[in-house]
């Protein structure tokens, strides 16, 4: 019950593969708005089995601010290069890119935040913390809250959106993860 037209169309709302399309259509009886349900309930496993799967093709966006004075060179993966040439996954490069200009951040992840800076974070919050006479294990707390809003401050999977602060860059469009090869640098 599914044809090639109606396979690329579920293909393109959805980003899902081409055989996970018309199965879904089939299974749907040729109904696009039934086969994405079909879709987004099997997502959820899906993407368990997609976790471990390599993220090869994508995309090298570069952005260079107004006024050029500063700019972001950025790659971003995703697992086929169909989804790399859409619209979609371009304008997802971009605002990510223009997140980077406008945020700077010093990581990723948390994970990538060296453990040089990660103490030294630390050995200030814990000053200030002591400073302020609380008891030991409230001080503790106080630490590990700051370091929480560190992350959420100076990491790219942290922070706010600047384009929608409800979420953070790691809930936005497509975004699952970004794991590149190199470190962010700002200057």
């Amino acid at each position: 019950m599914s044809n090639a037209k109606s396979v690329k169309e579920l293909r393109e709302l959805s980003g899902a593969g081409m055989m996970d399309c018309k199965r879904a259509l089939e299974e749907a009886d040729g109904n696009l708005e039934k086969a994405m349900e079909v879709l987004r309930k099997t997502g959820i496993a899906k993407a368990q089995k997609k976790a471990g799967r390599s993220a090869s093709d994508g995309l090298i966006f570069p952005y260079i601010h107004p006024g050029s004075k500063l700019g972001v060179l950025l790659e971003i993966n995703c697992e086929t290069d169909f989804v790399a040439k859409t619209d979609e996954f371009q304008s997802l490069a971009k605002d990510i890119a223009m997140h980077i200009a406008a945020s700077s951040p010093i990581s990723v992840s948390a994970e990538d935040v060296s453990d040089t800076i990660l103490e030294k974070e630390k050995e200030i919050y814990s000053e200030q913390a002591r400073n302020s006479g609380k008891p030991e294990n409230i001080i503790e707390k106080m630490i590990q809250g700051r370091v929480d809003k560190f992350y959420k401050e100076n990491v790219l999977m942290e922070q706010q959106f600047v384009k929608d602060p409800d979420k953070t860059v790691n809930t936005i469009g497509l975004v699952s993860s970004i794991s590149p090869k190199h470190s962010i640098t700002t200057d």
